[in-house]
């Protein structure tokens, strides 16, 4: 069941605003609170008590169950931050496996073009005492995929939408 389609307005406000504060902390922070993380997840929750009992739920589950198990080894081998991890985690609650790829495709394509970005972003000749401040012009940091999450899901959310 895609809960976003489903949800009130108010539960889908939330949800983007939570979106949006974990892409604006990983943007300037390298790291996604858990509680932003764990809020996607509860409201997912939140969704199904106010639509009733259903049936293809086991869908949303099973997409969580794989999403946190690839994540959990590409977190292991350092591929991916552990927060992204959660986030992805949590979002993939509120799809389901129909929606749920297509999420993810989503998200690999806005992935892509923020990694060629940053990459161009670092490039340029910052002065180095901006350089030291923001994490993300930082030669060898990360790059903050919690970004690329925020935007895919929110683009594939707003189509379920529409």
């Amino acid at each position: 069941m895609n809960l976003l389609a489903t949800a009130p307005y108010w539960l889908a406000a939330i949800f983007y605003l939570l979106l949006f504060l974990a892409a604006a902390e990983d943007g300037c922070r390298l790291k996604i609170s858990n509680l932003t993380s764990g809020a996607i997840a509860v409201g997912a929750f939140v969704a199904v008590a106010l639509d009733g009992p259903i049936i293809g739920l086991w869908q949303n589950v099973v997409l969580f169950a794989a999403v946190l198990t690839v994540g959990t080894f590409m977190f292991g081998r350092g591929w991916m931050g552990g927060g992204d991890v959660k986030l992805l985690a949590g979002c993939a609650l509120w799809f389901d496996l129909s929606a749920g790829w297509k999420a993810l495709i989503a998200i690999a394509i806005v992935g892509g073009i923020e990694a060629f970005a940053v990459i161009l972003l670092r490039q340029l000749p910052w002065p180095d005492r901006l350089r030291q401040k923001v994490l993300l012009l930082k030669p060898r940091e990360g790059i903050p995929y919690g970004v690329a999450i925020a935007l895919g899901v929110a683009a594939m959310a707003v189509w379920l939408r529409s």
